[in-house]
């Protein structure tokens, strides 16, 4: 896969963070050599995170995010903080950019220990010393605040300026050196079949699908079988039979849509290993353990429950849309309870998770591992179960074991 084809799940996301004018734009220009971010000396002209992927060499695929000014005043201001802090959540390698004439400041030093809390890789800039009578030294700071960071080591602070191009090369350096290893044992499908297997994935193609191209599991799992050596033959539910049929063998795997589960499984012969795409994500993101058991507590659910079903990404919903009309109806058909749902999509996920008796979630696939690892551990954290759409519904159809059994082989 080309690094412009990468999804944004699959890449390194970056958080530019920094009070207002304290040059964050400017260092995004400077550090990706285009005009990504707009510049200004008005205060406040990033007003929401923006997100834009591309390359970054020697890093590769990234996406970076350009966020509002930690100092941002007034009731607007403290939701744009907000919704800074919480690009935190999605963010591998945090950047804390700093006025070099300033130094860092209050509001810095609280998106600071937050990074810390979270474990993030960071680097601290002191942009704009080419202003300072040290030149490229960093500026004096208040000496308590100066004893609050005498703890970050020295080699992941650097003084640079975007006007005369100090030090720009050594940043994105300083940058790549911060990124997580990547774990290249995780495969989505790769790791289950040999080559030359024969693989048969059923996507339906109906209302809710988007139009003229696959979904983004569908595509990954495609490109993980063919780097497995094995094939691939894509069906839609209504053409299994007859194709299972004309192919004249059992196939290694077949890997279905979780809404067609019940008509797959009807047709598949119960020896051939069945599974889904929302399955095998929650396994290569590493929660399927948690989901299964999320799945569950739909068993346990009593009349007036409330269920949130939240998705990772925003789209149009079509009249029969999944996650706030199938579901719901699954599941109250499946308990024979009378419950509550709520939804939410996008970057949007509750801190408060303690009015919900289960969470339903989608399978991520836009979402980068740590901002689902974040919501999972929100979830644990608070006592309340999490499962994702497939297992839910392999579940409720009463295939979860079949669907599960080809990961204990």
């Amino acid at each position: 896969m080309s690094l412009n084809a990468t999804p944004s799940s699959d890449r390194i996301h970056i958080g530019i963070f920094g009070r207002r004018n304290s040059g964050k734009s400017s260092i995004i220009n400077a550090v990706t050599g285009q005009n990504l971010a707009i510049v200004s000396d008005v205060k406040g002209t990033t007003t929401d995170p923006v997100l834009k992927a591309m390359e970054l060499l020697p890093l590769g695929p990234v996406v970076i995010i350009d966020t509002p000014g930690l100092d941002d005043e007034g009731e607007l201001g403290r939701l744009r903080v907000q919704k800074a802090y919480q690009i935190l959540n999605k963010t591998d390698i945090a950047v804390l950019v700093v006025d070099s004439s300033v130094g860092i400041t209050e509001a810095d030093l609280n998106i600071l220990g937050q990074i810390q809390k979270k474990d993030i890789p960071y680097v601290i800039v002191y942009n704009k010393a080419d202003l300072t009578d040290e030149g490229f030294e960093i500026a004096p700071i208040d000496s308590d605040i100066s004893a609050a960071i005498s703890f970050v080591p020295t080699e992941i602070i650097i003084a640079v300026s975007t006007v005369t191009g100090k030090n720009i090369s050594e940043l994105k350096e300083l940058i790549t050196r911060q990124a997580p290893v990547e774990d290249k044992s995780r495969r989505i499908v790769a790791d289950l079949i040999r080559p030359l297997d024969l693989v048969i994935l059923v996507v339906p193609i109906d209302s809710a699908a988007p139009k003229g191209r696959l979904i983004l599991p569908q595509q990954q799992t495609i490109r993980d079988i063919l780097e497995a050596g094995a094939a691939a033959i894509v069906v839609r539910e209504t053409e299994l039979k007859e194709a299972l049929q004309r192919i004249g063998q059992y196939p290694e795997l077949v890997i279905t849509d979780s809404q067609a589960f019940a008509k797959v499984s009807a047709v598949v012969p119960i020896e051939v290993p069945l599974t889904s795409f929302s399955i095998l994500f929650a396994r290569y993101k590493g929660s399927l353990e948690t989901m299964v058991k999320g799945a569950r507590t739909l068993d346990t659910l009593s009349k007036g429950d409330t269920v949130l079903i939240s998705e990772g990404c925003t789209h149009h919903r079509q009249c029969d849309d999944i996650g706030t009309v199938k579901l719901p109806r699954w599941i109250s058909s499946y308990t024979e309870k009378q419950l509550n749902f709520e939804f939410t999509s996008g970057t949007e996920f509750p801190a408060d998770l303690s009015k919900y008796n289960l969470i339903i979630h989608c399978g991520g696939c836009t979402l980068n591992e740590r901002e689902m690892k974040y919501r999972l551990k929100c979830a644990e954290d608070q006592g309340v179960p999490m499962t994702n759409y497939g297992t839910a519904i392999a579940h409720m159809q009463g295939i979860l074991e079949r669907s599960i059994q080809i990961f204990s082989k």
